[in-house]
């Protein structure tokens, strides 16, 4: 697996620990529609988060939170829509990034953003 994708990887799963530690109830990893991809769907007081993940070892161009691009909320949205429709979900619903910044020494540092995009906004 290239390096990148291993750095991918460790994000999503210190991301779910971090969830986890405050309370949310993983449903979902990695679960796809169609082209679309959320990475962890979670729940918490009966409010459905779909959040993205996005790590980098560096923030030489930007924050890692900078390149949750527009395509790839519309895509989440696609995702999010069939989800709801296939759980019947009537509650809540929110968008979350989790951002995981490595440092050179391999420490890292979790900026969970709620309620960072709202569909077509």
């Amino acid at each position: 697996m290239a390096a990148h994708n291993d750095t991918g990887t460790r994000g999503e799963a210190i991301a779910r620990k971090h969830l986890e530690d405050k309370g949310y109830q993983i449903l979902e990893v990695n679960w796809r529609y169609r082209r679309a991809e959320v990475d962890l769907i979670a729940s918490k007081d009966s409010t459905l988060i779909f959040a993205e993940v996005k790590t980098r070892t560096g923030n030489f161009y930007g924050e890692p939170e900078d390149f949750v691009t527009y395509a790839k909320q519309d895509l989440m949205t696609l995702a999010a829509e069939e989800y709801i429709y296939k759980t019947s979900h009537n509650d809540e619903i929110r968008f979350d990034i989790i951002s995981i910044l490595f440092d050179k020494f391999d420490h890292y540092n979790v900026n969970h953003i709620e309620d960072a995009f709202w569909p077509g906004s």
